[in-house]
């Protein structure tokens, strides 16, 4: 992505800021907010920030004890550039290339796309993933979420070569080797997520010392619902200060559990209760979709590339990621009209 007037202009800012977060958190996350909210260029900037400034005028908000973790664990510079990517390329530049394509191709284009790596012979397949990314970008895209299992080494070589995208890996406590951690330092576009796990105290301090940013994932059924709705759930989460607690439905989770899963994590967030920002995968990337573009394009990809909803992968041997064109498979799959995952 070119750099432009207005992207040198807010990178300066948000730096600076970054750094003077430093010193004292909770004055510096009002600033941001602030300042983006006077760059904001859309109504999906607009809304967040303002929402985000009106919350933080809350002093007893435990996200200002989020901000203040993230802060001080984190690496700076990597809090800049993933910040930039996901906020400025994504949810600005992105977000109207988005709705001009749309517009220009007559289709509905997810904000965010998520991919089930396929694992096994990834050397095959990673060109294949590459120009997807790359088509993606093209369209707007810059917000992928990777789940790659116990082999998260597998897509570095992708976050490494796309370095104005934002990528969100999704992966296993036991991938999370020595290793792949000091390879996965070197990229600063990049956010672990990985399972939750209560006796994982110390991965989350590795990731802390190492400066890199992390959330947590979890995948829920029904029998789980009961710690979700009366928060047990996200207390015990919530000491190993993730920046994210992220839900997921398990295969056959009923709609109306993720429905109320989904209502409960709208209440908490409002309320402010817990120092983790709880992030419904399903619910919420489709409500930013829509403020994005109106229509809900909500889609994701499984290991054998195929183009899926959330109830399963959608019949056509023309929606393949490994034979199509990321493009062509938004204009056939996901018309204007009608998009299959609404």
């Amino acid at each position: 992505m070119e750099s432009s007037i207005s992207k040198i202009l807010v990178g300066s800012i948000v730096k600076r800021t970054l750094k003077e977060m430093k010193e004292n958190p909770d004055r510096g996350i009002r600033n941001l907010v602030d300042m983006a909210l006077q760059f904001s260029g859309g109504r999906f900037q607009e809304d967040f920030f303002t929402t985000a400034q009106t919350m933080l005028q809350n002093e007893n908000s435990a996200y200002y004890q989020l901000v203040r973790e993230v802060v001080t664990h984190a690496d700076t510079d990597r809090l800049y550039t993933f910040g930039m990517n996901l906020g400025y390329n994504g949810c600005i530049v992105g977000a109207q290339r988005i709705r001009e394509n749309e517009q220009k191709l007559g289709c509905n284009i997810p904000w965010a796309v998520p991919i089930q790596i396929g694992t096994v012979n990834f050397a095959d397949k990673e060109p294949d993933y590459q120009t997807a990314i790359r088509s993606g970008e093209g369209l707007g895209i810059y917000s992928w979420m990777l789940f790659a299992g116990n082999q998260p080494q597998c897509v570095l070589p992708l976050v490494k070569a796309h370095p104005d995208s934002a990528f969100f890996l999704f992966c296993e406590p036991e991938g999370l080797t020595s290793e792949f951690l000091d390879e996965a330092a070197e990229s600063y576009n990049l956010m672990l997520v990985i399972r939750y796990d209560e006796d994982a105290g110390e991965l989350y301090s590795r990731l802390r010392d190492l400066g890199l940013l992390y959330s947590a994932w979890f995948s829920y059924g029904q029998k789980d619902l009961q710690s979700i709705v009366n928060g047990d759930l996200f207390y015990s989460v919530q000491q190993f200060s993730p920046a994210f607690t992220v839900l997921l439905p398990e295969q056959g989770c009923p709609d109306a559990i993720s429905q109320l899963v989904y209502q409960t994590v709208r209440q908490a967030r409002k309320e402010q209760r817990y120092h983790t920002m709880l992030w419904d995968l399903k619910g919420d990337n489709s409500t930013v979709d829509h403020i994005i573009s109106d229509d809900v394009c909500c889609v994701l990809f499984d290991t054998d590339g195929s183009l899926c909803d959330w109830s399963g992968p959608v019949k056509s041997g023309r929606y393949n990621l490994f034979q199509n064109d990321l493009k062509e498979i938004f204009v056939r799959a996901c018309p204007k009209k009608g998009c299959l995952a609404v």
